[in-house]
């Protein structure tokens, strides 16, 4: 079957991947930027943290090799810090993910942006990456493009990507030190041989620099992302976001190293310890002053679909879509729809300026609330949540700090505790990931859960269903400022 051309949308945003991984940044972050930046990327699902509620992303796998060795990588899977550990994404040539893409545009209505972003580096594979973007410009305009590399193939592929309209690239850079380099690089393959040590990390970083230059010299837009590596790069990496910020870098993003030994990975085997959340907060926050960071980057698979924090793509491999009967024609048009009343929405939102909340006393300490949250709203059970969304509440206002994963500790009012594994063990593991967080908000949760998030020291709060993440927080600030727990000298909260 021919597939027909998807008419233009109203929606006017740019791509952007970071190799595999989908991110974002508070709305508030991107108020500094110039207003033709802002415009591209102020409804980007995977840039905005306020859009990425409402449109969705999708990346295709269609470039499987590397041109570098990194020592968070274990190359038989997706990149273990850029996609779901231990994974294969489904492999695709450029016209099976052209066929991807339209099935999913149909079903999918508010997907807006396809990035090519792995399994390997797109650039190690630019006659795939290049035609399905080819393709995907001509049949699919509506669909913004991205795409996301190492770095080390992208001076030569500049013209190119400017050529088929990409205006967001995302580069990985770990470094601007070939010593440090060399400790996160085992080897680069440069010119028909492989380069190893700090030879090798010398020529990666020149080529990542200038490559960043070339793109910011077009006008195209460049985030960059770094992982995160506790005592090898992590006091590094702030140099690293005053040097692509110097360069034209518009926005970086911190990620935190995945070194599970169970990957197989470099780091993994040698039990390279990954950061805390305490650590990648404090790090962005210290790189913050320099460049607006990203804080909700979901560090997606090669071929996720769907809201960030979301994976539908079980539902659309390749077997399952040659046997989708869709109407293309009537879904387009619905896709126009859904657009338009996305950023009338977004649009209504960002007309009124957040007031600094009343009734918080002068010296009050912030605090962090952990959210079983969906589409911007309490909306998750407890037991149902794969992740938890952390917000500062503090006197200056809500802010939104980072997500954290969590294993899924009940999948159903007949599931809850079956399984393979104790459900006190998954439980008490998810509690240690919420460490530092007093409360955690959410829709319903269990009287087990209830009663060990108590013994923890946070407290569970389920009275805010299905009512605004910033607002709920918000809310149960200010209960907590009207008990005088607030002020730096009281002791932290207790559960009432």
């Amino acid at each position: 079957m021919e597939l027909p051309v998807i008419s233009n949308a109203a929606h006017e945003e740019s791509g952007g991947g970071c190799s595999s991984s989908g991110c974002g940044t508070a709305p508030d972050a991107l108020s500094h930027l110039p207003d033709h930046i802002r415009a591209k990327v102020q409804d980007h699902p995977c840039y905005s943290e306020e859009a990425h509620h409402y449109f969705a992303r999708m990346h295709v796998a269609v470039a499987p090799a590397c041109n570098i060795q990194c020592n968070y990588c274990n190359r038989k899977y997706d990149c273990s810090n850029e996609s779901r550990p231990g994974v294969v994404s489904e492999l695709l040539t450029p016209d099976q993910a052209i066929k991807k893409v339209l099935a999913v545009a149909a079903e999918i209505p508010q997907m807006t942006v396809l990035g090519i972003a792995g399994p390997g580096d797109p650039l190690a594979n630019p006659a795939r990456t290049f035609e399905t973007f080819e393709q995907l410009s001509e049949k699919a305009p509506d669909i913004k493009l991205c795409v996301s590399t190492n770095g080390l193939s992208l001076p030569q592929y500049v013209d190119e990507i400017a050529k088929h309209n990409i205006d967001h690239v995302t580069i990985t850079i770990n470094c601007v030190d070939p010593e440090v380099g060399a400790k996160i690089y085992p080897w680069i393959y440069w010119n028909n041989k492989r380069i190893f040590g700090i030879e090798g990390a010398k020529i990666l970083i020149e080529q990542q620099q200038k490559g960043l230059e070339m793109l910011t010299s077009r006008g195209i837009l460049v985030k960059v992302n770094s992982v995160l590596i506790p005592g090898v790069n992590d006091e590094h990496l702030k140099e690293v976001s005053k040097i692509v910020k110097a360069k034209g870098a518009f926005l970086h993003n911190v990620m935190p190293l995945i070194a599970e030994p169970e990957h197989g990975t470099y780091y993994g085997i040698m039990e390279q310890p990954e950061p805390t959340p305490e650590q990648l907060q404090d790090l962005q926050d210290a790189c913050a002053g320099d460049m607006a960071m990203m804080r909700h980057c979901r560090q997606c698979r090669a071929d996720a679909v769907g809201l960030l924090g979301e994976d539908r793509g079980d539902e659309f491999t390749m077997d399952k879509i040659d046997v989708m009967d869709v109407d293309y024609e009537a879904a387009m048009v619905r896709r126009k729809e859904v657009h338009d009343s996305i950023i009338e929405k977004l649009e209504a939102q960002r007309g009124h300026t957040k007031p600094k909340p009343q009734g918080i006393p002068e010296g009050s300490r912030p605090v962090l609330m952990a959210v079983a949250g969906k589409n911007g709203l309490v909306a998750e059970h407890f037991g149902h949540a794969k992740e938890f969304l952390i917000y500062e509440a503090s006197p200056d206002g809500v802010r939104f700090i980072s997500h954290r994963k969590t294993e899924l500790y009940c999948g159903g009012m007949d599931s809850c505790g079956e399984g393979d594994e104790e459900p006190d063990s998954l439980l008490d593991r998810n509690i240690k990931v919420l460490e530092g967080c007093e409360v955690v908000l959410c829709s319903k949760i269990g009287f087990e859960p209830w009663g060990k998030l108590e013994a923890a020291g946070i407290a569970p709060n389920g009275e805010h269903a299905m009512e605004p993440i910033e607002e709920a927080v918000m809310a149960v600030y200010k209960e907590i400022a009207a008990s005088g727990r607030l002020l730096p000298s009281t002791d932290s909260l207790k559960v009432a």
